[in-house]
């Protein structure tokens, strides 16, 4: 097997400006392999830490006074690469070497090992034999934490093109969306600035209700039917609107301030209006309970937890213990390490639970997403649906399909 013959880190930039660690691995003093970190915006409180102290800095001195300690390792030998970076850090967090660290690391080594061996990445890491193409899942209209004062209070509306047969079909389908919302928006108001959030999606200045009903409206402009062949999704983000001291939900955006049970029936309401295939963090990151109400209440849709179960190996078993969600969020840097977040996607399918990969607001141009998307059965990959960095995921699926390795695109 290949060996770690020499590593590299360096500070570069994530698609927001800020900065962040990328990590180079050699092995067998030839086979190059990269991985750079991405960062979130929405962060819940259980999430790895990225970097020590908040700063990148401290981070890239920690990894490089340590290099050594990986030298020699098997580069596909996640486990030993594990053992090492627990040895530097031990902490629940990885606040002594920072997530962004143990990310870039072990994503690096894989790739690395992944060329060495000329195999595809996500066979280096496969949690299944029976690879599918998960569902492309965009984010078409933003607001929240993603986009600015005057946007919906909801940080995400999605588009998943349920009906198309292939990676290529579903992104062309998921492309035409973003486009023909963009020129309802238009029309609707010739003063839209054509402003987009984090992820590429659209960020008008509407409220909730209205940013939903144009979306509708241009999915029915383009033949589609919502709940067949083009499905609608929010990502409701509600740990950022709860407000602990009064315990209610509060929409600032909106003017209007929910009890549990009334944010119950907001979300209900939009699942049955919207047909929704996917409602993720419609509850703030501690409410399991009530999270539960909404998943046995729709168990056609995906009721998913992010905030709520922070590709957290541990949380995760409290949450299917009390039902609380039908889909989780597989987001590495949250978990840290790619070792840590196969370990959620194991514990994840093992209770059916349904696995959707995904991207950061503050991401990379790298695409072992992707991978680790079909390595883990994961039957979504949230990654956008325009801008460079969310487009280099996508364009990943379609060099994928042309190896013939994988047959079809996943069950939802």
């Amino acid at each position: 097997m290949p060996k770690i013959s020499s590593i590299k880190a360096r500070l570069v930039y994530n698609s927001r400006g800020s900065k962040t660690i990328e990590i180079d691995v050699i092995s067998d003093k030839r086979y190059l392999g990269r991985a750079c970190a991405p960062s979130g915006a929405s962060v819940g409180k259980y999430e790895a830490q990225s970097f020590v102290d908040n700063k990148p800095e401290k981070s890239l001195q920690i990894i490089t006074k340590n290099i050594k300690k990986f030298v020699g390792l098997e580069a596909d030998d996640l486990k030993s690469i594990q053992r090492q970076i627990r040895k530097i850090d031990h902490t629940n967090n990885y606040s002594k070497i920072g997530g962004a660290v143990a990310y870039a690391l072990t994503i690096a080594s894989v790739d690395s090992a992944a060329k060495a061996l000329d195999e595809p990445f996500f066979k280096m890491i496969s949690q299944t034999k029976r690879w599918k193409f998960p569902f492309p899942l965009g984010n078409i209209l933003g607001g929240g934490a993603h986009a600015g004062p005057g946007t919906p209070d909801i940080q995400e509306i999605l588009v998943c093109s349920i009906g198309a047969k292939t990676p290529r079909e579903s992104i062309e389908m998921n492309l035409a969306v973003h486009k023909e919302l963009g020129k309802t928006l238009q029309s609707d108001n010739p003063r839209f600035t054509n402003g987009r959030g984090d992820e590429g999606g659209w960020a008008p200045e509407m409220d909730n209700e209205q940013a939903l009903e144009i979306s509708a409206k241009a999915i029915e402009s383009l033949g589609y039917t919502i709940g067949k062949e083009v499905a609608l999704g929010i990502d409701f983000a509600s740990t950022t609107q709860w407000n602990e001291k009064k315990k209610k939900y509060v929409y600032e955006r909106a003017g209007f301030e929910n009890t549990p049970e009334e944010q119950i029936d907001f979300a209900s309401n939009l699942i049955k209006k919207y047909k929704l295939i996917y409602a993720e963090d419609a509850l703030h990151e501690e409410a399991f309970n009530h999270m539960a109400i909404l998943a046995k209440k729709f168990p056609r849709t995906y009721v998913t937890g992010d905030d709520l179960t922070v590709t957290n190996p541990k949380i995760l078993k409290k949450a299917i213990s009390k039902k609380a969600c039908t889909g989780v969020i597989l987001k590495v840097n949250q978990a840290g390490s790619l070792y840590d977040a196969l370990e959620f996607a194991t514990i994840a399918s093992k209770n059916k639970i349904g696995v959707i990969t995904s991207h950061r607001s503050g991401e990379s141009t790298d695409h072992q997403i992707s991978h680790i998307g079909i390595a883990t059965g994961s039957k979504m990959l949230k990654v956008g649906v325009v801008g460079g960095e969310r487009v280099a995921k996508l364009n990943e699926l379609i060099r994928l399909s042309e190896h013939g390795l994988i047959s079809g695109m996943a069950e939802v």
